[in-house]
């Protein structure tokens, strides 16, 4: 059985990408997919949201006759992916304590 990746994780995994460099939209996903087990599909609605939301802005750059739609990080965007990175560092601390991981069992 695998985990599922919660929205807000997903959340700042894409804001953290984005935090090194303005990516496209299939760039992005194969960064994400890189490192979790999810479709293409389920990036586009993400960043549709953080946009809607103003954690993202978009601008668009021809690329071999198409354009591509490039997706980077607001002021607000940086705000809320710092409190993720808390929010995550507070629950995987939990995790892990009750998981072992600090009492040196990893069973």
């Amino acid at each position: 059985m695998a985990i599922q990746i919660p929205t807000r994780l997903l959340d700042g995994a894409v804001l953290s990408f984005l935090k090194g460099e303005d990516l496209y939209g299939y760039a992005l996903t194969q960064k994400v997919q890189g490192t979790f087990d999810i479709s293409e599909s389920t990036i586009y609605p993400v960043l549709r949201r953080l946009k809607k939301n103003g954690y993202l802005t978009t601008y668009d750059q021809p690329y071999q006759g198409r354009n591509r739609r490039y997706y980077q990080l607001t002021e607000t965007g940086l705000t809320l992916l710092a409190a993720v990175q808390k929010e995550w560092l507070n629950f995987s601390t939990k995790v892990n304590q009750i998981l072992g991981e600090k009492n040196g069992t990893n069973n």
